[in-house]
């Protein structure tokens, strides 16, 4: 595939539509950048050349957190209020896959119903697929699409939080945590990876008999806070109890956001992550790519059955059948 094969008929007008806003045209542009077609691939590579210049503008914000946490009702609360703001709001909710089908299994669009019915506002629920990090891999193409479309505030929700769960942070500008409130060795069950990486840590549910443990799980975390190094010199990260189910402390957090913007603006670092976003987008392609061509490979799909099987059976050991494994990839090249 090259970018100066033919334009595909009917692209020209798909790339006019997303451009003007249209939501249908925003869905189908999504749907053919994640498809696995090897003819809607090329598709989809022409697609995003000609949004490019059109891209960029929005802030690109990363949610995460534990299962329970709520984080599905906070994103709802919170594009509503961005939307009073006069922003448009897309969300990305990366649910985990099916290891069935595939297919994406909560399906958080349902749980956003009054945020979805906003027309400043797109939801799509993606399948996590094969990707680990908690982001689907073509999470930052996703984004891409949603700004040309016109929307200025991009929502990405992780599947969860774990050690694992920090690809989101390779494509969003600010990562928010979401906890649930909690108390002694529960804090132990985010791990420090994750935290490392936030930049907005929020503690929901502080409503009805969780306030008081929201307020102490909050300035747990304020205490913790200190003692980690923050990800930016330019931002000291924010810890604060919300309640997205009555839906106070929301409308502050886009202030939150409004003051990260303009710090890591003035100090170099926006300019500087977004960068550090191509070059990690860069090389996860290279990485898809690679793995993709080497399941692909005849010498490798001959042997491969035969010493996974041995791996499983411990008579192999897996740094042993991977060496025979690449070796013979390479010899066929």
């Amino acid at each position: 595939m090259s970018l100066c094969d033919p334009v595909k008929p009917g692209l020209p007008a798909l790339v006019g539509a997303l451009r003007r806003g249209d939501r249908r045209a925003l869905a189908r542009a999504l749907t053919l950048v994640e498809s696995t077609r090897s003819d809607h691939r090329a598709e989809a590579e022409q697609l995003l050349a000609a949004v490019l210049p059109a891209t960029g503008t929005a802030v690109r914000i990363g949610v995460t957190g534990p299962p329970g946490a709520g984080k599905s009702t906070l994103i709802e609360r919170f594009g509503l209020a961005g939307i009073a703001r006069g922003h448009r709001v897309a969300v990305l909710a990366v649910d985990p896959a099916s290891k069935r089908g595939g297919g994406a299994i909560l399906a958080d669009k349902t749980r956003m119903s009054e945020l979805g019915r906003s027309s400043a506002a797109f939801i799509r629920p993606s399948s996590a697929g094969d990707a680990h990090g908690g982001a689907a891999r073509r999470s930052r193409e996703a984004v891409l699409l949603c700004e040309a479309a016109g929307f200025d505030a991009v929502i990405v929700e992780s599947v969860g939080v774990g050690q694992a769960e920090t690809a989101v942070a390779d494509i969003t500008d600010m990562l928010l945590l979401v906890l649930p409130p909690a108390a002694g060795d529960e804090l132990q069950a985010i791990k420090r990876g994750i935290v490392e990486l936030v930049d907005l840590v929020l503690v929901n549910k502080a409503d009805g008999q969780l306030v008081d443990a929201a307020q102490r799980t909050a300035a747990d975390y304020a205490n913790a806070m200190r003692l980690i190094r923050p990800r930016s010199e330019a931002w000291t990260v924010t810890v604060r109890a919300v309640s997205a189910l009555e839906g106070w402390g929301i409308d502050e957090i886009w202030d939150d956001v409004a003051r990260f913007r303009a710090a890591q603006t003035a100090s170099g670092a926006w300019e500087r992550r977004r960068r550090e976003q191509a070059r990690t987008a860069l090389w996860a392609e290279i990485e898809g790519g690679l793995v993709e061509k080497f399941r692909a490979a005849p010498e490798v799909a001959a042997r491969l059955a035969a010493l996974e099987a041995g791996v499983v059976g411990g008579t192999c050991t897996p740094g042993a059948a991977a060496r025979e494994l690449l070796a013979a990839f390479f010899k066929g090249r």
